[in-house]
């Protein structure tokens, strides 16, 4: 599973694309299409154009929160909130063999994911972001940290997580060494694709 996911930002269709094209020419390989409060049709289209794109650049397309669409368009899978639909029923609908991904806040979410058979697991925020309504409690390097260490004690495998919330290249290298898998990364791809290679280089 690769490392460095990009979440797309943008406040129509049209910017939306255009910075999903951006990461893709830079050479991003996992585009997540999160849209919040777009128009029905025009996430449809979104996420429709998306598929088409990263199918192209040989990159997954997972959409966020929405199961139906991610079937309609035959996409890599679907990532949801902890209010949003159960894995479960993603999982019946999209099939044994799409991806799965859910958000995290607290030790017992990531047990929870675990217990839901998440591929993988979107824990934050790291700190503050403004790419999100109604932020949950901001985590630190030390809330991460607890969180390992809490699973260790209970004998638990370390699942698949990915740092969000603000995270810059200069985190990565801690982030891994507390055992963090990879990072979900929206503002910096977004303002600079071209950090993309650096991204990657140090995530190895």
């Amino acid at each position: 599973m690769e490392k460095l996911q990009y979440i797309s930002q943008g406040n129509t269709l049209q910017e939306q694309e255009f910075h999903i094209r951006k990461a893709l020419d830079n050479g991003i390989n996992w585009v997540q299409v999160r849209w919040k409060n777009a128009p029905e049709n025009e996430l449809i289209s979104l996420c429709e154009i998306s598929k088409q794109l990263c199918s192209e650049y040989q990159s997954v397309c997972i959409i966020n929160d929405h199961v139906q669409i991610a079937q309609k368009i035959d996409a890599d899978g679907v990532h949801l909130g902890l209010n949003d639909s159960a894995v479960e029923e993603a999982r019946q609908i999209l099939g044994e063999n799409k991806i799965i991904g859910g958000t995290a806040n607290t030790l017992s979410d990531i047990i929870r994911r675990i217990n839901e058979s998440c591929d993988y697991i979107g824990l934050g925020p790291l700190r503050f972001t403004t790419t999100k309504e109604k932020l949950r409690p901001v985590l630190g390097f030390e809330g991460y940290q607890k969180i390992i260490d809490g699973l260790r004690e209970k004998s638990l495998d370390i699942p698949k997580i990915f740092a969000i919330g603000s995270v810059t290249l200069e985190d990565i290298l801690t982030l891994q060494e507390i055992g963090i898998y990879g990072v979900a990364v929206s503002g910096i791809i977004t303002k600079q694709p071209t950090i993309i290679n650096e991204l990657k280089k140090v995530m190895i």
